[in-house]
Order: structure tokens, then C-alpha cells, then sequence
């Protein structure tokens, strides 16, 4: 399974949710792209050796991945204060992989129905789920 995980800013998201599934899952490919270079340093800290940086790579690890994971700004154009550009956003809505969303009070949307939970919940809950759906 190739799993990419997409962070911009700082990657500290991102780096998180790398760790999480690096410790539980250490089968699963993990490709660490960012937005822009420091997010996917940080990221690749996390413990993958697979990593790259920008819309193009977005664009092209959309189509290879069988699941994506990180922050909701990652489908919203303009979102993480302009980083994700609207082709980024529709490369990875548009994707044929399982997206795997972790929600955030900073972005412009405010999602109804989720939860009032510590970032660090949402990262297992996302690692957990994406677990449960390998085979499918």
C-alpha cells in the first residue's frame, strides 16, 4: 500500500502523522509531499525516506497513491493561507485513493458534526481507519 501523506507550513501535521504510521504500520509506503521544502523535511523526519515538494509532485503522487492523508486545507484552494494552490486541491480531491481528512479549526471552513478533539486523536483515529480499509 502507497500512502501519501501532504502537509504544508511547517509539516508538523504532516511529521505526526508520518511517525503514527511509521510505528504502527511499518509495511506501508509512506511518500511524504509538502507544499513547499521545510514541510517535507520536517515530514520526512517522521521516518520515510520517500519525499517530494510542490504542486507538480502533488499532482503527480495523487494518481500513484492508494490513500491520502493529512490536514482538510489539502482539498480546499487556497487553503494553509494560500499554499494549496487550486490545482493541488483537485488533484488530491480527485483522486482515485481514500482520502483520510484530519479536521482543523484554523481553516476557513468550519466543518459541522465533527468533534471537539486534540489533534493527536484525530492522527490515530485517521491511522486507525486507514488500517481498517487496507484490503479494500
Amino acid at each position: 500500500m502507497r500512502v501519501m501523506v501532504m502537509d504544508g507550513q511547517g509539516g508538523g501535521i504532516g511529521k505526526a502523522l508520518v511517525e503514527e504510521l511509521h510505528t504502527r504500520h511499518p509495511q506501508i509506503e509512506i511518500v511524504a509531499v509538502g507544499t513547499n521544502a521545510t514541510a517535507t523535511a520536517n515530514m520526512m523526519k517522521g521516518g520515510t525516506t520517500l519525499g517530494a515538494t510542490g504542486e507538480n509532485a502533488v499532482v503527480f503522487n495523487s494518481r500513484k497513491a492508494d490513500a491520502i492523508v493529512g490536514p482538510i486545507g489539502i482539498v480546499m484552494a487556497n487553503a494553509m493561507l494560500g499554499e494549496i494552490t487550486p490545482k493541488m486541491a483537485e488533484a488530491v480531491s480527485s483522486s482515485n485513493a481514500k482520502l483520510y481528512l484530519i479536521p482543523m479549526n484554523r481553516c476557513h471552513a468550519n466543518i459541522i458534526g465533527i468533534e471537539n478533539k486534540r489533534l493527536s486523536e484525530y492522527i490515530e483515529e485517521a491511522v486507525k481507519r486507514l488500517a481498517e480499509n487496507q484490503g479494500e
